[in-house]
């Protein structure tokens, strides 16, 4: 671990407030990196580039109370559930202008497949994994760890403080969970 990253991650941790800038600016490769992924699966026409991704992320990051991130995946990982947030956004702002309607229901492959074409595809997922949430928070994070942040197994595990088999039978939990909502006809 970079000890330049670790020493701004204790001083964020006790409120130092310029401390977060520095350490946003030490792992900005990383975080423009991750936002080019969660970008490359967006619609081709969405209008925020990976930059403008890690600076409205940046100001989310800034009004969390709680930043007692314990390492540089743990902030690594906050940061893209951040970004996740700044796009579910925009796609509830173009869903609003364009149609003003509700959610319709997709398929698991449709979710791994369909999120750069469709904001209702990622808007569906959201809501359906705010009602895992409701039922399994910790699942739920995992999920969201995975999907949303990008992390291996073994990455949510050292997060989480738990063994990357709790991990992956959470995950697997999650998935059967999340198919047998998504698509109907595997009940």
């Amino acid at each position: 671990m970079d000890p330049h990253v670790t020493q701004l991650l204790d001083s964020v941790r006790s409120g130092d407030d310029s401390a977060l800038h520095e350490l946003v600016e030490a792992v900005q490769g990383e975080l423009r990196r991750r936002a080019s992924r969660h970008l490359a699966g967006e619609r081709r026409d969405h209008t925020l580039q990976p930059t403008a991704l890690v600076n409205e992320a940046y100001l989310k990051l800034i009004d969390q109370r709680n930043r007692d991130w314990g390492d540089r995946g743990h902030f690594l990982s906050v940061a893209s559930l951040a970004m996740r947030r700044v796009l579910l956004e925009h796609a509830r702002a173009k869903r609003a202008d364009k149609r003003g309607g509700g959610v319709e229901r997709v398929t698991l492959f449709e979710v791994e497949s369909a999120l750069e074409d469709d904001p209702e595809t990622l808007l569906a997922l959201d809501d359906l994994l705010d009602a895992f949430a409701k039922v399994d928070p910790k699942n739920a994070r995992i999920v969201e760890l995975r999907w949303f942040g990008g992390l291996t197994i073994p990455e949510i595990a050292s997060i989480e403080g738990v063994s990357p088999r709790t991990v992956d039978r959470g995950w697997r939990l999650a998935q059967a969970w999340l198919k047998d909502r998504l698509d109907p006809s595997l009940r």
